[in-house]
């Protein structure tokens, strides 16, 4: 015997073939009105899962979308959440691992079928293919932040990339900074020759800037009078091109003091 609702309430009933209770009830989505369907072993069961999908239908919890791939879904998720809210060099980042990586292994399963073995998998294959530790931890920091959002999106009902461990990158050698002697030598003998970046090697020597900062420096950025220099800027790629892009942060965002050069020195 077949409980029956109001309209979109939901009904409960067995299932014609199977030892098994069902139940259907409406939802609204962005397509359109659909018709949903719960199993369950029990009439009881059932009873409980209809009101978990009733209460999650009113709180907005509708895992829609079904037939929606991998690939499908990274490409809105990243014109439609990344572009325009993080920096253009994050967002190619973020694109070339969804398109080189992410979308070749895993692009056309169904991401509400898309389970933790088949990332582990995904990570398995891209070590095997011959890609350092470092690229498959990046895969599995962009696709875990893709996935949290289809979480968020009512996509999917967890994040999947939850359950799986990344390779460890390789730790990165510790970098060697030049011996004072050696700094000396370096400074000398580009002033020696007279090389036109002899004040870039003096300042990277001096403040230990970085590469992008030390060439997206400019005038208005130097105080000779206070010896101070107020990094704004440094030179990034984006888009393949080589620009000037704010720096990120206000840590970055700082003044560096300028040391005075000794008495004779040229």
């Amino acid at each position: 015997m077949t409980k029956r609702r109001g309209n979109g309430e939901g009904s409960i009933s067995r299932h014609p073939k199977r030892d098994l209770w069902m139940a259907r009830y409406m939802v609204e989505t962005p397509s359109g009105t659909k018709r949903k369907t719960v199993y369950g072993k029990t009439r009881a069961e059932m009873r409980d899962k209809l009101a978990r999908a009733i209460a999650d239908r009113a709180d907005g919890v509708v895992f829609d979308d079904e037939n929606m791939t991998v690939a499908e879904y990274l490409d809105g998720w990243l014109k439609g959440s990344m572009r325009g809210s993080v920096r253009d060099s994050t967002y190619d980042c973020y694109e070339a691992i969804c398109r080189k990586h992410i979308a070749s292994v895993l692009g056309a399963k169904k991401l509400s079928k898309l389970t933790a073995m088949h990332v582990q998998g995904f990570y398995r294959d891209r070590l095997d293919s011959g890609f350092a530790p470092a690229t498959v931890h990046k895969c599995h920091t962009v696709l875990h932040k893709a996935l949290n959002q289809a979480v968020e999106w009512h996509l999917v009902p967890r994040n999947v990339a939850d359950a799986v461990k990344p390779p460890r990158p390789t730790p990165r050698k510790e970098m060697r900074a030049l011996s004072p002697e050696a700094a000396r030598r370096l400074l000398d003998a580009a002033h020696e020759v007279g090389d036109r970046l002899e004040a870039l090697y003096v300042l990277a020597v001096h403040t230990g800037m970085r590469e992008g900062e030390l060439l997206g420096l400019k005038w208005e950025d130097v105080d000779l009078e206070r010896g101070v220099l107020r990094l704004k800027r440094a030179l990034v790629r984006e888009g393949g091109k080589t620009v000037l892009g704010d720096l990120k942060t206000a840590k970055s965002r700082r003044s560096v003091r300028l040391t005075r050069a000794p008495p004779g020195t040229p």
